[in-house]
């Protein structure tokens, strides 16, 4: 192990990574309350002054994947589609599979300049985590509760509201509605077997309301949809404690464009759409074991020095004064300083390992196949 790679592993780097995210996130979030104030004179004001700060705060995580632990990200489509990315309202279709499969997404955003202007149908417990929910709120995520009875009217508005958004903006959706592990994958593929549908190998059955939604909500606005299937070289499992130690992985995604025009508009028409488009997805993850690669032309969007440069001010901004303060404690000699700086620490430290965990896939909880939960669509 080199010397940056073993610094990349100690705990003392990573808390002051952490340390920067946060604190700046705090900062950030305060700043967004106070642009409320331009809600009900300039809308779109507002919109584009909190695309920014979102961007400001989501480009630390995409920093630590392309320059901390250097993952690289290929993708497998025509140049024709790439030629799009960036210039349209879209939506996006990506498989839940791992716990570093939105910060692959954010990277493609930060490439084609929509970091800040993107969004995802995400579920209501989100929005009380500290930073990620908060941030979220201010950018008009769309929040739901997986039931369908209450969420209705709150989708219909969220999604309607966004028709205007001035920002090209990439919305995201897991279909498959929550990650998948082999536990849930049985669940979903007996409810397969009992309504008729072809079994799925990698993918859990789509659940069709939140997409034929969007879709009616956004028709006129978003002009395609891009299907993306996420895989990793060399069957790795990449985490987000990966990522933060440092370690590097190779992200392989294939994206094929599909025009809103083309897709059904009656909504059981196009739920057999999305139902076919994830038996190709499960295809082509069949062929990725097989062979290691996705099928088509491969295209490498080279990484942007924005994120670097972003993180870089923040950590000038905040790392000094506390350094200075942590330097000051130690020469003091005060054990009640120091033991309220230690303190300070640990609860960082903890703080941040609570964030770490909202990604992690064995603390994902789901009423996936529960009696009682919803059923599927």
């Amino acid at each position: 192990m080199g010397l940056l790679a073993y610094l990349k592993t100690q705990f003392v780097l990573q808390l002051l990574l952490g340390f920067v995210f946060v604190v700046s996130g705090l900062i950030i979030n305060f700043i967004q309350l106070l642009t409320c104030v331009l809600w009900p004179f300039n809308k779109q004001l507002y919109r584009r002054i909190n695309t920014r700060l979102s961007y400001s705060l989501w480009s630390q995580l995409v920093m630590l994947l392309e320059w901390w632990s250097g993952t690289e990200c290929t993708l497998y489509t025509d140049q024709a589609t790439v030629e799009k990315f960036g210039t349209e309202h879209v939506i996006i279709i990506l498989n839940h599979n791992y716990e570093i499969d939105f910060l692959c997404g954010w990277t493609m955003c930060e490439r084609y300049g929509v970091l800040g202007s993107s969004k995802v149908l995400a579920k209501h417990e989100l929005l009380k985590v500290p930073l990620i929910g908060w941030t979220w709120y201010f950018l008009e995520i769309v929040f739901c509760k997986r039931k369908w009875e209450e969420d209705r009217d709150t989708v219909f508005r969220c999604l309607d509201r966004l028709k205007d958004y001035p920002e090209f903006m990439w919305f995201l959706l897991y279909c498959e509605g929550t990650r998948f592990t082999e536990k849930k994958h049985q669940i979903s593929m007996e409810v397969a077997e009992s309504k008729g549908l072809p079994k799925l190998k990698y993918h859990l059955l789509p659940r069709t309301k939140g997409f034929t939604t969007t879709l009616k909500c956004l028709k006129g606005t978003v002009s395609a949809v891009y299907d993306v299937t996420l895989n990793f070289k060399d069957h790795q499992v990449p985490t987000l404690l990966g990522i933060i130690n440092g370690k590097k992985y190779m992200a392989d995604m294939r994206i094929r464009r599909f025009p809103v025009d083309e897709i059904p508009e009656d909504e059981k028409e196009c739920a057999n759409w999305l139902h076919k488009l994830y038996q190709e997805k499960d295809a082509l993850q069949e062929h990725y074991h097989k062979e290691g690669t996705f099928p088509g032309p491969t295209i490498t969007p080279p990484r942007r020095l924005w994120t670097l440069l972003n993180f870089l001010f923040w950590a000038t901004l905040l790392l000094s004064p506390l350094i200075n303060f942590a330097c000051g404690v130690v020469v003091s000699g005060s054990p009640l300083l120091i033991l309220g700086f230690s303190l300070f620490l640990i609860i960082a430290s903890i703080a941040i390992r609570r964030l770490i965990g909202v990604t992690e896939i064995k603390k994902t909880g789901s009423s996936y196949g529960d009696e009682g939960a919803k059923k599927q669509n």
